[in-house]
């Protein structure tokens, strides 16, 4: 029996190079050695304002994107978190067992809340990790391939539910976490400081996937450096480490293969080369998302939803029978 892994992104901001070289293609190969389940994490999205129409919009275009990417259906289980829900009704047991200590000291919390004024942040929001620990429970998950900033949320996963075994006999396996080096390392084209994010401010700090190639072009050729010419490979050039890291995951060279052809060139041929190899990656993908219609996306979603909903369902009854409740 192959291990069960489990994973998703929301339909929320624009899909950049970072969720596709941090998690997005390192889920197209595990799908060959793992039982994968890869939501659309539609219910996380709405712990921040969403505007229906673009949600609705957003969840076909991510699925879309999986498929386009190489997420092969016959392969692994894609399907949209709401579908299920069990889901949201494990989130509500579990969070029963958590302590309210426990969510405070979240760092993804404290960022969000941040940026929005923590009077404005929604219960969704404080709670988010509790129902991240449902998705991951509620299918016996093994191992959850993860970004270095979602570690914090495997743990209180874990937590979580060596809590409830303890208290009401052994119900939910312990997820292990893995994390691809690279993934970590993927940061803002305009402040090496700061993961790429799709909610960022300004367009500059990201590659979205639907970038045009003037677009990408502009961006690179915008995208910070570091003092000094030499193309190297160091920690104490964190901006040109950053776009070295893209060009080899994009262009499946080592970083120090890189260095190499670059020795005795400048940054801007540095930089004219990345964006060569960034457009060669992203006009087939585009082209591939393009192709797939969205009668063809939801046919899949439903059918992995259908495969999935009887893992749920059986282990929210396992839940409920272990808590007490009449089932």
């Amino acid at each position: 029996m192959k291990q069960r892994i489990f994973s998703g992104i929301q339909p929320s901001g624009n899909l950049h190079l970072g969720n596709y070289l941090g998690a997005i293609q390192n889920w197209v190969k595990l799908q060959n050695e793992f039982e994968s389940i890869f939501c659309i994490v539609d219910l996380h999205a709405i712990t921040v304002p969403q505007d229906p129409e673009e949600l609705r919009r957003k969840t076909i275009e991510i699925a879309k994107i999986y498929l386009a990417s190489g997420i092969d259906p016959n392969k692994s289980s894609i399907f949209v978190q709401s579908h299920i829900a069990e889901h949201a009704e494990l989130a509500w047991v579990l969070n029963t067992i958590t302590k309210i200590p426990e969510l405070e000291k979240m760092t993804q919390f404290k960022d969000k809340s941040q940026k929005e004024g923590k009077e404005s942040s929604s219960v969704g929001l404080f709670d988010y990790p509790v129902l991240m620990a449902a998705d991951i429970l509620l299918y016996d998950t093994q191992t959850v391939p993860v970004g270095h900033d979602q570690i914090q949320h495997i743990e209180l996963t874990r937590t979580l539910a060596n809590r409830f075994n303890k208290k009401f006999g052994d119900t939910f396996l312990i997820p292990n976490y893995f994390m691809k080096e690279e993934s970590k390392l993927i940061m803002a084209l305009d402040d090496t400081t700061k993961k790429m994010s799709k909610s960022a401010k300004s367009e500059y700090s990201y590659i979205a996937l639907s970038d045009s190639e003037e677009i990408i072009r502009k961006k690179i050729k915008k995208a910070v450096t570091d003092s000094g010419s030499e193309i190297v490979y160091h920690d104490d050039k964190p901006a040109l480490k950053n776009l070295i890291n893209i060009y080899s995951l994009l262009a499946e060279k080592t970083p120090q293969e890189i260095e190499k052809m670059y020795v005795g060139k400048q940054y801007s041929d540095f930089k004219a080369d990345l964006a060569d190899v960034v457009v060669k990656f992203l006009q087939p993908l585009q082209e591939k998302i393009s192709a797939i219609s969205d009668e063809e996306v939801l046919q899949i979603l439903q059918q992995s939803a259908a495969k999935v909903r009887p893992i749920a369902q059986q282990k929210i009854s396992e839940v409920k029978e272990k808590i007490g409740f009449i089932i």
